[in-house]
């Protein structure tokens, strides 16, 4: 069975709506020992969950399902797999966190209908030179939405 292979270790960003990985994480897919894993890098920011603010009762930004949402938020920045690849990892690790079949359902149902927006946004962000690895906790850090508006904290 697939596996995380680090705790996802997070902390928040000054905007209130992003986390930054404070420690290296990652998730090996497939089986354990398969050799293909997805290293998130310290410093990449995500907003967990992508969900609409009206359905935060149901479906929160962060859930039994947070450690997937990084690795897909991940995914669809690094973009090294399809996003049709990068949705089927997600409900994967899903699986692996045991969150129940219906909420795995819907989230993966929702990226699968919705996602393109992200993935257009990410490709097209990563063309104007912006990075979602936020480098360099001491000095002032650029968001990855490139609005200079973050300043690390110690």
């Amino acid at each position: 069975m697939s596996r995380f292979t680090e705790i996802l270790l997070v902390s928040p960003l000054p905007d209130g709506k992003n986390w930054v990985i404070k420690k290296d994480f990652g998730y090996e897919v497939g089986n354990e020992g398969s050799g293909e894993v997805i290293d998130v890098p310290m410093g990449f920011a995500t907003d967990f969950a992508s969900v609409p603010r009206l359905l935060w009762w149901l479906f929160p930004k962060w859930g039994k399902y947070g450690n997937a949402a990084v690795i897909h938020d991940y995914l669809y920045w690094d973009q090294r797999y399809s996003r049709m690849r990068s949705d089927d990892i997600f409900l994967e690790a899903m699986k692996v966190l045991e969150v129940d079949q219906l909420t795995a359902w819907i989230l993966y149902q929702s990226v699968s209908w919705f996602g393109w927006l992200s993935w257009k946004s990410n490709r097209e962000r990563k063309k104007e030179g912006h990075d979602r690895v936020l480098r360099g906790y001491s000095e002032k850090i650029t968001d990855w939405k490139g609005t200079n508006t973050l300043k690390a904290r110690p």
